[in-house]
């Protein structure tokens, strides 16, 4: 009777330790992912049902700022982040020391030059104010569109990617530059401030019901490099879920939904990536 019972305990141990390995497996594969309001958390919501057939369940956190969802992917409080372009990226890395890569380039959202007073680039005077965002990572794009219009000219030895204002050597316009606000705050300065060119980036320009590719005075091409990634942590770059996650915002279905939802003012790459991991 003692044999019987120690064989039933043992078995019944066994069962429990099935179990949980069963109960770990489940919690593999639900995956918690970081992102901006618009377009991101929107085209993730589309992704969650495809996931979920491929036995993958989706959570979103949202953000409305740029810095906590590094801070977050760091500290593990997320599994990835889907908010940020390769070069901004590229510059948290440096200044802090992420020891983050990224699984692939999902879109580009067109950074836009914004204006309520001005119907042209032709009607710009001289002395008018150019606001942008603190994000240093994004004052090149702004920069390089500014250029292309032939409102000011960035030395020949710069990398326009890096370019701040102090490599901007013809200014005939005398723009001034100023660039402590938040990239949030910007759509509201496009309302409010007169006589200014406002720098917006795609996802706060549709997130304030603006058409960017109507209401933009100059809008950014998709030949653009400033990729938005699906970033991890370094451990993770070979997580099976996450990889899936990609495979599945590279999938026809969502490329097509990206195209149709935001009627061009955000373009799919299809795994586009503008440099090294």
């Amino acid at each position: 009777m003692k044999k019987v019972l120690a064989f039933v305990s043992v078995l019944f141990i066994l069962v429990l330790a099935a179990c949980g390995g069963d109960e770990s497996s489940a919690k593999d594969n639900v995956i918690k992912v970081g992102a901006s309001s618009t377009p991101h958390a929107k085209i993730l919501e589309k992704a969650k049902p495809i996931l979920k057939d491929k036995g993958i369940t989706l959570k979103i956190e949202e953000y409305q700022d740029y810095v906590l969802p590094n801070e977050d992917l760091s500290s593990g409080e997320i599994d990835a982040n889907y908010f940020q372009h390769i070069p901004y990226l590229k510059k948290q890395k440096a200044e802090i020391g992420y020891d983050f890569t990224h699984l692939g380039g999902i879109h580009i959202e067109p950074m836009g030059i914004y204006s309520k007073s001005f119907d042209s680039i032709k009607e710009v005077p001289e002395g008018t104010e150019v606001l942008m965002s603190r994000s240093v990572a994004d004052h090149g794009r702004v920069l390089s569109l500014l250029e292309k219009a032939g409102l000011i000219k960035i030395a020949d030895d710069v990398d326009h990617v890096e370019a701040t204002v102090d490599d901007i050597v013809k200014n005939p316009k005398n723009l001034k530059f100023s660039y402590d606000y938040e990239a949030a705050f910007l759509p509201e300065l496009y309302e409010t401030e007169e006589n200014t060119l406002v720098a917006i980036n795609t996802n706060y320009a549709i997130g304030a019901d603006l058409n960017p590719m109507e209401d933009a005075l100059i809008l950014e091409g998709e030949e653009s490099p400033y990729v938005n990634v699906v970033a991890v942590k370094k451990e993770n770059k070979d997580n099976e879920a996450l990889k899936t996650l990609v495979d599945v915002l590279h999938s026809e279905e969502i490329q097509n939904y990206i195209l149709k939802e935001f009627d061009g003012a955000v373009v799919p790459v299809d795994g586009k990536t503008a440099d090294s991991k």
